[in-house]
């Protein structure tokens, strides 16, 4: 690791890297404070851009914005009592009641605080942890990145939404969609239906821009425009934290980061889950657990660190196996690979200097986002109001930029238009997007790996079973597997004793 130490730090210090992190921290944190805009979304978006940059420079463009989105959601959630993000709803309890007794500025500094804390501690997480885990996927066979691709489209079931068949659906739409193209074992031809351009694929940033961009664009359409009023006089109270507040955080913040961190780890699991596990932690550890709920500022530091945290943990399995940890860090993969930089060992030895430089990367992304939370809180707390009228045509504008930019092809328009209208359809189904995100992003590493395998023992499925990784890999699928189950059977359950009680 030290021999990488140096060289990545003189690819890592340049101007340009500190613009784009500088550059996607600001809008990261603009994006996720507006509600209904989401990390993801703004990913996609932008993703388009950084095909024309080096590995370093669109990777920190890219985290910039994936870590500042943590921090982002929290300042509508404390404003106006709206998550800007999905994950920013556990710290919407204490957030907004704290605002309300006119500690508004407090409030989002703990927030702050609290996420800079948690990424921070995840980057090293990462830093540390990383190379450690490349060594074991460097001993992986066929079977054995067979059976981990296996274990990645279980996440499939935690991201499923209301119903796992329907998730399921949606993953194998995602599955045949990595079908299309040139088969990369015999070079004939699949689901091209005589359209040249299908050759070679589908690329995954035009049809991200049409599944999670170009529908939320026709579903607002569906909606009247609603909005969000700010009062200004809520921001000017003086910010004062006591010493003894910054006591109490101490203990939620270092165990949420730390739950954070073995969370994102973890593929299948998100921000969500680690921010209300770590919600619910740190209230049945407090010695104040009368206060969560009503302003509490160990509620707000703990759900704050854990979303965070999970930022650089996510990336573990992303660098080292190419298995996403979740939606957002699956579209960093093509950033990745369309520079040449393919998961695994590779990347920690003849890569090393570049892959350093990024883990390095992560905690100067964290660092900036302090930075600009300190100075700039005031600015994202106004953006927070603005209309949508105003909002929506500047999407959809970058939405065709975007798909226009990766190919400079007017095809790939129209792929991102197709998959807005079945992401739609999709939606009025009830059928969640990100599986097929997922089924994309996997599809082609289990097909080639399952088949590669099998020639490998002529036939024989005994070659799933022959080593202990396959075992290993095997035993995590059938837990991952029961405890999602059992968790959706939880939910099942109490949605009828609720639906009983009215």
């Amino acid at each position: 690791m030290l021999e990488f130490i140096g060289p990545a730090s003189g690819l890592l210090f340049t101007l340009e890297n500190i613009f784009w992190i500088n550059i996607g921290v600001f809008i990261g944190s603009v994006f996720a404070a507006i509600p209904g805009l989401t990390v993801i979304l703004c990913v996609i978006l932008f993703l388009p851009f950084t095909y024309q940059m080096t590995a370093i420079p669109g990777m920190m463009f890219l985290l910039g914005i994936y870590c500042a989105g943590g921090y982002g959601g929290s300042v509508s959630a404390i404003l106006i009592n709206t998550p800007g993000t999905p994950h920013a709803a556990a710290t919407m309890l204490d957030g907004h009641p704290l605002s309300k007794q006119g500690r508004t500025k407090a409030a989002l500094k703990i927030a702050l605080y609290a996420s800079t804390f948690g990424g921070v501690f995840s980057a090293l997480m990462l830093l540390f942890l990383g190379p450690q885990v490349a060594r074991v996927a460097a001993q992986l066979g066929t079977a054995e990145y067979f059976m981990v691709c296996l274990f990645g489209l279980t996440i499939i079931a935690g991201v499923s939404g209301k119903s796992m068949i329907k998730g399921i659906i949606s993953a194998c739409i995602g599955l045949l969609l990595s079908c299309v193209g040139t088969d990369p074992m015999t070079g004939y031809d699949r689901l091209t239906f005589g359209i040249g351009r299908l050759y070679m694929g589908l690329d995954l940033a035009v049809c991200l821009i049409g599944l999670f961009a170009l529908v939320e664009i026709l579903a607002k359409a569906e909606l009247k425009p609603d909005a969000l009023h700010l009062d200004a006089k809520r921001m000017e109270d003086n910010g004062a934290i006591a010493k003894d507040e910054y006591k109490r955080m101490v203990r939620p913040v270092l165990l949420s980061s730390l739950i954070g961190s073995l969370v994102g780890i973890i593929p299948g699991t998100g921000a969500s889950e680690a921010s209300w596990f770590s919600y619910n932690t740190a209230k049945n550890m407090s010695k104040h657990p009368e206060e969560f709920g009503h302003g509490s500022v160990e509620g707000i530091a703990a759900a704050e660190a854990a979303n965070n945290a999970v930022t650089g943990a996510t990336l573990i399995p992303l660098l080292t196996l190419g298995i996403p940890g979740d939606g957002t860090v699956a579209i960093m993969l093509s950033a990745l690979m369309i520079n040449g930089l393919n998961p695994g060992l590779s990347l920690f030895t003849t890569d090393g200097d570049i892959m350093y430089a990024i883990m390095l990367g992560l905690i100067l992304v964290n660092l900036f986002m302090l930075l600009q939370g300190k100075f700039l809180t005031k600015l994202f707390a106004k953006v927070v109001s603005i209309p949508q009228e105003i909002l929506t045509p500047i999407i959809v504008i970058f939405c065709f930029a975007g798909a226009y930019s990766v190919n400079k092809n007017y095809f790939d328009v129209s792929v991102a238009l197709v998959f807005a209208i079945i992401a739609w359809v999709l939606r009025k189904l009830e059928m969640p997007a990100v599986p097929i995100l997922l089924g994309m992003v996997l599809g082609n590493m289990t097909e080639t790996n399952f088949r590669r395998a099998l020639l490998i023992s002529n036939g024989s499925p005994s070659i799933f079973f022959s080593s202990v990784y396959c075992i290993i890999f095997l035993a995590l699928i059938v837990v991952a597997v029961g405890t999602i189950v059992h968790g959706k059977l939880k939910e099942r359950k109490a949605a009828q004793a609720a639906g009983k009680e009215h």
